[in-house]
């Protein structure tokens, strides 16, 4: 009876100690929260932009950032001439409704700010005076994966000039595709992003058409990239026929997890 009683106690003993190993476990792995701090820093021989109002028009450095979760996520983009000046500030949140292996909707907003030089003269002293133009925009992005490598989807912005002189409201919708890692050799890759996009501003619209094409080296941070942007029908005056730039970046991506 004595070897009956111990021999229950012991089983006991290793069940609950087990089961209580096992919810430890889980419980400290759903504690775990995830974290990213990313981004890119290129140069340009073009600034240039989708939104002609928002074009520089000569060479610009750009800083693309990212931090936050898995769902929300703060991403400002900071534009600076070469001379240093500011280009625009676009500073982005955006939390990303649905992220699996087929569908991705992600949902943003962003006060956004435009900086034009204008130039002056008085008594022979020439001066330069920057100014600032504020924006509120969203955006709506859903995406569909066709394969690993390969989604298609659309692209809806929506951007209200604060200021005066500024455009009131300007709608962005585009439809595109991505093909990455596209291989070229066992150490180089491609990135191709055709789209066709609309563009309204205010009373005025037009229909473009662009491609950007990436080309990255395997466990490389620097990547190479193009893109070129063509007008099919506009009643923007200030968008080129065709425009053009080419840009080298570096690109970080750190990740890390905090109990």
């Amino acid at each position: 009876m004595k070897k009956i009683t111990l021999t229950i106690f012991v089983l006991f003993f290793v069940v609950f100690g087990f089961s209580q190993n096992t919810d430890s476990t889980k419980i400290l792995k759903d504690s775990i929260k995830e974290y990213h701090f990313s981004g890119s820093i290129s140069a340009t021989n073009n600034g240039i932009s989708f939104i002609p109002t928002f074009t520089l028009g000569k060479p610009a450095v750009i800083f693309n950032l990212s931090a936050g979760g898995k769902k929300l996520s703060f991403e400002p983009e900071m534009r600076f001439s070469m001379e240093g000046k500011p280009w625009s500030f676009l500073l982005w949140w955006r939390y990303k409704i649905l992220n699996n292996d087929k569908f991705r909707i992600t949902l943003g907003a962003h006060p956004g700010f435009a900086f034009k030089t204008l130039e002056s003269s008085s008594n022979g002293v020439n001066t330069s005076t920057i100014l600032v133009q504020r924006y509120l925009a969203g955006e709506f992005s859903p995406n569909y994966l066709l394969t690993k490598n390969t989604s298609i989807g659309m692209y809806y912005l929506y951007s209200h000039g604060v200021d005066y002189g500024t455009t009131k409201n300007t709608h962005f919708i585009t439809f595109n595709m991505n093909m990455t890692n596209i291989k070229l050799s066992n150490d180089f890759f491609a990135k191709i992003t055709p789209q066709l996009y609309y563009l309204k501003m205010d009373s005025k619209s037009g229909c473009y058409i662009t491609s950007s094409l990436t080309i990255s080296k395997k466990n490389c941070p620097i990547t190479i990239s193009a893109l070129g942007n063509k007008i099919i029908n506009t009643q923007i005056t200030a968008s080129p026929n065709f425009v053009w730039n080419a840009s080298v970046a570096y690109i970080f991506n750190n990740n890390f997890k905090k109990w």
